[in-house]
């Protein structure tokens, strides 16, 4: 009786830990800033995660049962942000002499980046995609081809597209060159809103006993409850033995000490 409580007792602190522990990586190598916002956002629809120091950054990690819940919700509101290349990392020296191509492919790479960054930063959008086309002569003799870009708008579905549609165009035309005039041509400039699909949860509840649980932690809860009460049966008998075995130890010894007196007057 005595071994059989500590390993009953050991082999329900075993099944807690691994119900409780079992843990998935999805994100590494984050920034500081960016796992607190997907820790942020994670809390928000009440997934539990957990922050991981790795020598290339932060991992963030969730339990293996939320990490389908997990991926969707951070899809949905454009976390973690896409990390991008501002003009001077695309521009560094590296003692490698460019061709004009390659210099406007990467000036053009650059620009792009620069005006997403600075578009992913206004309240309410979610993922920004600018396609540029500078001004180029496609042939000697020929008319050089109008500056033109192309921008797209992932935003939150309470963001009002027309209260920021005259401010992003503006703020497109004036970064790009040749494209001063263009705030108003739609041929030259295109913005399109797109609007984020939320993401419902549909996680199943049901009761176990007086409380609403989810569904897949169903057979978790049983049989952690089972293992409790199996637990505390054994401690009450075990009590029980001991608290018996003792009284007819006390007994046992009143008796030897009262016939010990009967025999020695």
């Amino acid at each position: 009786m005595k071994s059989l409580l500590p390993a009953l007792l050991l082999l329900w602190l075993a099944f807690m830990l691994n119900g409780c522990s079992e843990r998935v990586e999805l994100h590494r190598q984050l920034s500081e800033q960016e796992a607190n916002e997907v820790i942020a956002e994670l809390a928000d629809k009440h997934i539990r995660a957990q922050k991981v120091p790795a020598k290339d950054g932060v991992v963030v990690v969730v339990n293996a049962i939320d990490i389908g819940r997990a991926v969707r919700t951070l899809e949905a509101v454009g976390l973690p942000k896409v990390a991008r290349t501002t003009l001077g990392d695309t521009f560094r020296k590296d003692g490698v002499i460019s061709t004009p191509l390659e210099e406007r492919a990467r000036y053009i790479y650059a620009l792009s980046q620069e005006l997403e960054a600075t578009l992913s930063n206004i309240d309410g959008v979610i993922i920004a995609r600018v396609h540029v086309v500078l001004p180029e002569r496609i042939a000697p003799g020929e008319p050089v081809q109008p500056a033109s870009a192309s921008v797209f708008i992932k935003h939150d579905p309470r963001l009002d597209p027309d209260n920021i549609r005259s401010r992003v165009r503006r703020m497109v035309a004036s970064s790009i060159p040749g494209m001063s005039t263009a705030v108003d041509n739609p041929q030259k400039l295109t913005v399109v809103f797109v609007p984020s699909i939320v993401y419902q949860e549909q996680r199943q509840l049901t009761y176990f006993g007086p409380f609403l649980i989810p569904a897949d932690d169903l057979g978790f809860w049983r049989a952690s409850m089972t293992l409790t009460l199996v637990a505390i049966v054994m401690t009450t008998a075990a009590l029980l033995f001991l608290r018996n075995r003792r009284q007819r130890a006390i007994q046992a010894a009143a008796g030897y000490s009262d016939n010990s007196q009967a025999t020695h007057p």
